[in-house]
């Protein structure tokens, strides 16, 4: 029934979308009226029409690519909001070649007394700013946003730039109408490729458009100046068209990573320029062994493992009398951590260079990384990079040498091998910052060959709890924490606390955790990466025990449990990601009150998910007058797929329910 509901009503708004007027400025009081969307009741907002047209015009310069989009959005509340603020990306080449935005016009709509009111963009809404060396921000900022307005605007990007930016055709909120047209010339050879990780797939509609343009040359001088013949040349667009309705929502769920892995889109990926007998004069195709080595062959990649006597004497000193090879990697490591500062910049290539960033004390991810490389190699060790997307980043869908935005350092001896990152204060071999642990990364070799290589951590995180319960006479109960952190949990922790003011700690600490007061904290290697974080504190909590009709009841995991399930989706399209496998283990030591004994105690149980891959483990034992408790849950994969999201949804809830399970204790 619930399923033939939603049919239903997906036909009813598909014929009620047909019937729209999506021209810019014909707003209606129906999409007005409207309070909730009509097949998802949860969306803050909708799109109710995109139209986006890429085009190239030919000019006397050459081709110019033409971006124009229109886009209406109704805003349903609140939290819909910030969909009234569009930020348009401008990027800059070099010779001062750049993308212009022009024709920006933007309108608010809404139903005043069942009438439209109308609130136009003005200069004032429409912010520039530099985000980077070659890239601008235009922003903007739709007046008089209420609950139920619809938004509207359009603006056309010119760009001397025949790359094509990606093309976005699913959003966190639902559309309703979706429009898209390209059309390429001839002479520019795209492959085209829909995100094969995404849940929606639309169908594309090729076809081809005659086209002409008139070209001019210089033919002598004339009493007015240069004269011209012209030529009129005809050729061909090859046009894909994306016409589509009522597209879901990507809707973002805990330990999801980068939803962009998964939103629908499509790149255009150029892979050659032909001439109008369609022979190729330039072939941008290629392999990630191509892009590997070209990237290799940049002067701020691969020239830079050339220089290094401006530190060798230093580093020949550092590392005397140390003969094993991961061992020279991890003090190395740290030698440049101490010498060179990130400047907090991505990238593959090097902003400074080796020498200048080991001069001046700080520089990129490329500057520091590369540097660890260079000495290394210079130290007869088998050090090679491996370029990385970050999280933040994504994924590339095909070989392009700006899929990747970071690199990080592989030393290998015999079969085996480890991975630094020397840009993170608290990384250890094997321990890479959580923004570089993006599925794979890609070894290139100084000989020109390449390979993907897995990023995830190959060992469990550990973090080990250990809690004890004193009962107070009014009930409330006290005790001491005693935590150990270890690998990627531990980098997380020193990297959120270890430059924290310990008032700030023990806030941070109390948060979210009821009517707990805490005291006496001791933050134990903070800065040692050798060694495990340690952490204890005194606890003090009011609300813990509920006393009804002369019985004690309480949950012995107290402030420590987790309370509610964070996979919400009654199915789910992506992966689970977790980032890291991980072992989570509590141990809890309750000294019951006097003249109280059990009356009913939680019983042991191991609840298992796909063979061991996760498993959650729960012991309960009475020993005197106290009750011991040693509760894990045992993570052996960091990824969960899709496929296997209801039966992990329901190994979670049950986890949760057994940690809310309650000790009855009852008077002697």
């Amino acid at each position: 029934m619930k399923n033939l509901l939603t049919i239903i009503a997906i036909v009813f708004y598909s014929s009620f979308i047909t019937a729209q007027d999506f021209k810019y400025g014909k707003v209606s009081k129906e999409e007005l009226a409207e309070k909730v969307h009509s097949v998802d009741a949860s969306a803050n907002a909708a799109v109710l029409y995109r139209n986006e047209d890429i085009s190239f015009v030919y000019t006397q310069d050459g081709f110019i690519q033409e971006r124009e989009v229109h886009e209406r959005i109704k805003i349903y509340n609140k939290e819909g909001y910030n969909w009234a603020t569009k930020k348009v990306y401008l990027y800059e080449g070099g010779g001062g070649s750049k993308e212009k935005i022009q024709s920006i016009k933007g309108t608010t709509y809404n139903l005043i007394d069942g009438k439209i009111q109308k609130d136009k963009l003005k200069k004032d809404g429409i912010f520039e700013e530099d985000y980077s060396e070659f890239t601008e921000i235009n922003t903007i900022t739709m007046p008089n946003i209420q609950d139920g307005a619809v938004i509207e605007y359009s603006y056309k990007i010119s760009s001397p730039f025949i790359v094509i930016d990606d093309i976005v055709l699913q959003n966190d909120i639902p559309i309703n109408k979706l429009d898209i047209r390209i059309a390429t010339p001839q002479f520019y050879v795209y492959n085209k490729l829909i995100n094969p990780k995404a849940f929606y797939s639309p169908k594309l509609n090729e076809s081809k458009m005659k086209k002409t343009f008139v070209s001019s040359s210089s033919s002598g001088r004339s009493v007015t100046g240069t004269t011209f013949d012209t030529s009129t040349s005809e050729y061909s667009d090859n046009v894909i068209k994306v016409t589509d309705e009522n597209i879901p929502a990507l809707k973002e769920e805990s330990y999801a990573g980068n939803m962009n892995n998964y939103r629908a889109k499509m790149s255009m990926e150029l892979s050659a320029i032909v001439n109008r007998y369609g022979a190729v004069e330039k072939s941008y195709s290629s392999s990630w062994e191509k892009v590997s080595k070209s990237i290799y062959e940049s002067p701020n990649f691969g020239a830079q493992f050339k220089r290094t006597n401006f530190f060798k004497d230093d580093v020949t000193s550092i590392v005397a009398g140390v003969e094993d090879p991961f061992q020279k990697a991890f003090t190395l490591q740290n030698y440049v951590k101490s010498k060179v500062k990130w400047n907090g910049y991505n990238g593959i290539y090097t902003q400074k260079g080796i020498r200048n960033a080991y001069k001046e004390g700080e520089g990129n991810v490329a500057d520091i990384n590369l540097l660890l490389i260079t000495m290394l190699r210079s130290q007869g060790i088998n050090a090679n990079p491996v370029l990385v997307s970050t999280r933040s980043n994504g994924i590339p869908l095909y070989p392009t040498r700006n899929g990747f935005n970071y690199v990080v350092c592989m030393v290998q001896n015999g079969q085996n091998y480890i991975l630094l990152d020397a840009s993170e204060p608290y990384s250890m071999v094997n321990v890479l910052p959580e923004r570089a642990l993006n599925w794979r990364g890609r070894l290139v070799m100084d000989n020109g060959t390449s390979d993907w290589v897995s990023l995830r951590p190959n060992s469990q995180a550990k973090e080990t709890t250990s809690l004890n319960v004193q009962f107070n006479d009014d009930f409330s109960v006290k005790g001491k924490v005693r935590q150990s952190m270890t690998s990627n949990v531990a980098l997380r922790y020193r990297k959120k606390y270890a430059s924290m003011s310990q008032d700030d700690h023990i806030k941070s600490i109390e948060s979210g955790k009821g009517a707990i007061e805490v005291s006496e904290i001791n933050f134990e290697n903070a800065n040692d990466i050798t060694e495990p974080v340690k952490l204890s504190y005194n606890y003090e909590l009011s609300d813990a025990i509920d006393d009804i009709g002369g019985k004690l009841y309480f949950s012995p995991m107290l402030f420590m449990a987790t309370k509610e399930n964070p996979f919400k989706l009654d199915e789910r399209n992506y992966p689970i990601d977790f980032t890291m496998p991980i072992l989570d283990k509590y141990v809890v030591n309750v000294e019951m009150p006097e003249g109280y004994k059990v009356e009913a105690l939680p019983k042991s149980e191991i609840i298992d998910f796909k063979e061991g891959a996760a498993k959650f483990s729960y012991i309960a034992k009475e020993n005197g007058k106290y009750l011991q408790f040693v509760i894990n849950f045992d993570l052996k994969t960091s990824i969960i797929d899709p496929t296997d999201y209801g039966v992990f949804k329901q190994f979670f809830e049950k986890m949760i329910e057994k940690q809310a399970e309650q000790v009855v204790l009852t008077k002697a």
